[in-house]
């Protein structure tokens, strides 16, 4: 492929080809959920290695945790698991009778530690990478067409979705002005309230989907994007992707050692 839309100011790791970080973070989140469990120093180097990455790449790391924290809720599936996996009780919850096991807990840490590292090697993508080029590299990387054009509409559109829930919100304040020495709304008023803006801005995106739909057909689109970027592999590029590799097979080789 000729031609490369890389500048020489940024150079080095900051201007890998979008395809080399791709296929880095794929990589390190497979060896990350190939480690055995309670392997906790090969999950510091990889934690090592990833905020290395971060610096190298100029991703703050208060940007990289605050982003980190929207996958918290999704941790509450495993809570259960130091509870209900069979195994010597360590610790056994005053007047509830619940017991922790060893091995419970040891499963629960294990899964929290690939989650946190499996995200943030996301979120350093995601921080690192400008979308233009990402989608790029998805489609150069065989990603079928269609899913990344529903990637690149969804970060496109989300921000045009949230200010709309912002003005529902807004709106909701002011015709729900608190009286004073009267109690608040209930919460299953509210909870009704808020299901039914839910809904409502379903529906306000879905109309919206189908108009802009309309409106790309009528300009000639036939599902597929068009991109002015034009990148090739460099050498820091291959170092990235064998480098990576080699991590894989060195966890994947300790694994059956």
């Amino acid at each position: 492929m000729q031609g490369s839309t890389r500048s020489p100011e940024t150079g080095g790791m900051r201007s890998l080809d979008p395809r080399t970080k791709v296929v880095a973070v794929v990589l390190f989140i497979l060896a990350v959920n190939l480690i055995p469990a309670g392997a906790w120093p090969v999950y510091l180097v990889l934690l090592a290695l990833l905020w290395s990455a971060a610096v190298v790449l100029h991703v703050g790391m208060l940007v990289l945790l605050r982003r980190s924290l929207v996958a918290v809720p999704f941790v509450l599936a495993v809570v259960v698991l130091p509870f209900t996996t069979p195994g010597a009780a360590i610790y056994e919850l005053p007047g509830l009778g619940w017991q922790i096991s060893r091995e419970g807990m040891t499963l629960f840490l294990t899964i929290l530690c690939r989650f946190f590292l499996a995200v943030q090697a996301a979120v350093l993508l995601a921080a690192s990478t400008p979308v233009s080029e990402l989608l790029w590299g998805l489609r150069k990387l065989g990603v079928p067409t269609t899913l990344v054009a529903i990637i690149g509409f969804m970060y496109r559109y989300l921000f045009v979705i949230g200010e709309e829930a912002g003005q529902m919100i807004r709106a909701r304040a002011a015709r729900s002005a608190q009286i004073p020495h009267h109690r608040r709304p209930s919460v299953f008023w509210q909870g009704r309230v808020s299901g039914l803006m839910v809904g409502s801005l379903f529906l306000r995106a879905l109309a919206r989907s189908e108009r802009i739909y309309v409106a790309m057909l009528s300009r000639g689109y036939d599902g597929h994007p068009r991109s002015m970027l034009h990148l090739r592999m460099v050498a820091w590029d291959w170092i990235v992707v064998i480098g990576s590799g080699l991590l894989l097979a060195l966890i994947l080789w300790g694994r059956m050692a």
